[in-house]
């Protein structure tokens, strides 16, 4: 199996939430993470738009994300840098 990411992920067990529309988040949990994106857990990936933050209160971090994949429970997103 081939890697494509682009910087090496390290395991995680980290709560988070996924907000968006300034609306109330949805939980998941971070199971892994790099510099430059994370896999989230979630409950369903419906509903979960393109884009949105990841909330991690634990490190008091709030980062900008957009879905690179979707899975049963499980989302692959990619860290940017909008404004």
């Amino acid at each position: 199996m081939s890697e494509h990411r682009a910087q090496l992920r390290h395991r995680a067990l980290k709560a988070g939430v996924i907000t968006f529309n300034q609306a109330g988040g949805i939980s998941c949990t971070l199971r892994n993470i790099s510099t430059t994106g994370a896999c989230l857990e979630v409950e369903s990936p419906l509903g979960i738009p393109a884009t949105f933050d990841l909330v991690v209160e634990s490190d008091h971090v709030t980062r900008p994300c957009r879905v690179i994949w979707r899975r049963e429970h499980r989302i692959g997103v990619e860290f940017t840098d909008r404004p």
